[in-house]
């Protein structure tokens, strides 16, 4: 059952069980359920729009130099953030928007660094349920009271996957709202119950997608790839779900400019951190009890995929420095890039990064994908 069909059904359940609607629950009572299905609402709409706006304030003039080359992968709602990005950038322009420049199908049948599919040991494995798992475990600890004073108030018997659901609502129905004002489905909830929350999301991208999971990285491998490729103005070097036919073809894949904008998912976008050894200090996320993140190292769903999630990897040449540097961005957090020898501003040589991917560069297990 698709979320959004499983939100429709909550719904539903509620009002066709529930015996009273007291106080803050009130609204449920005549609540209609209309959110689409993987689409974009107004308020992510205009997300995009000014994290367009955002990026060039930031980098204006590398997008005044050359032109920013744009992938999306297939899927409506990642074109469509594209398309708006694109439009803030347009706007602080003052021009009319660009096109995509590409648009990757995504899908089993084709190679796609910004949409995992290709790898049937992740998709179906023995592994492919583990964030599941692990967030099940963490929802026995967290839910049982949360469900019972829900119940309670209500009259009803909803289950520890419709309490998580209910609170599913929160962000969902705000952004539904053309302001994004908050929604009264979060208030239904409280503030350490929302961080136990965050942590249920937490260990489902980590276990699912993150470093969690034996061949979650492997996922993020393609791309980290690519990356070095533009980094370095040198070919694409990889075995793993590159299209080596676009990524051959300096159409579809150039090495000659300032800005590269790739639009993705947040499951991808947890591939990819991981394969780039972003949280590598993370130790194993625990599942019955929630850690916050001095000791997670940074690494929380919320920090590292909220709505319009970016990843910023800068190339800069600096006064005094012999060799050009990276620097790694996540949502306005620099990365101390520990594992390369990052300096206090977060930054190492480029010969030191791309020689610390070693474990794109090997392959990063994509032999398991077919084990």
């Amino acid at each position: 059952m698709g979320k959004s069909l499983a939100y429709h059904v909550l719904m539903a359940e509620i009002q066709n069980t529930s015996k009273s609607y007291p106080n803050k629950y009130a609204f449920l009572r005549d609540y209609e359920y209309t959110l689409g299905s993987d689409q974009l609402t107004d308020a992510g709409r205009q997300e995009m729009v000014n994290s367009g706006a955002h990026f060039y304030r930031r980098y204006s003039k590398l997008v005044d130099e050359n032109t920013p080359f744009v992938r999306a992968g297939g899927q409506q709602r990642v074109v469509e953030s594209g398309e708006k990005w694109l439009m803030g950038v347009a706007q602080s322009l003052k021009e009319e928007p660009a096109k995509i420049d590409l648009i990757i199908p995504e899908g089993s049948s084709w190679n796609n660094t910004l949409s995992h599919d290709t790898c049937p040991a992740f998709e179906s494995g023995p592994d492919h349920d583990l964030g599941d798992r692990a967030q099940r475990i963490w929802a026995d600890k967290f839910v049982p009271p949360i469900k019972e004073r829900i119940n309670s108030a209500l009259g009803t018997n909803l289950s520890h996957t419709s309490t998580v659901y209910l609170m599913d609502m929160c962000p969902f129905d705000t952004l539904a709202h053309p302001s994004a004002k908050l929604s009264a489905f979060c208030n239904l909830f409280t503030e350490k119950e929302w961080r136990e929350y965050d942590y249920y999301q937490t260990l489902g991208k980590y276990y699912s997608y993150g470093v969690g999971n034996p061949i979650g990285p492997t996922q993020g491998v393609g791309y980290v790839n690519e990356l070095l490729a533009r980094l370095t103005g040198k070919p694409v070097q990889d075995k793993t779900n590159t299209n080596r036919t676009l990524d051959a073809d300096p159409k579809t894949f150039p090495l000659d400019r300032n800005v590269y904008a790739d639009f993705s998912h947040d499951n991808d976008i947890s591939s990819t951190l991981a394969a780039l050894g972003l949280y590598n200090n993370t130790k194993p996320l625990s599942t019955t009890h929630m850690e916050d993140t001095d000791k997670t190292h940074g690494y929380s769903a919320a920090w590292t995929v909220p709505f319009a999630a970016r990843l910023y990897v800068e190339k800069l040449q600096c006064k005094h420095e012999k060799e050009e540097l990276v620097r790694v961005i996540v949502n306005d957090r620099v990365q101390p890039l520990d594992f390369c020898g990052g300096d206090k501003h977060g930054r190492c040589t480029l010969s030191k990064f791309v020689e610390s991917q070693s474990f794109a560069r090997s392959g990063g297990l994509w032999d398991r994908c077919y084990e």
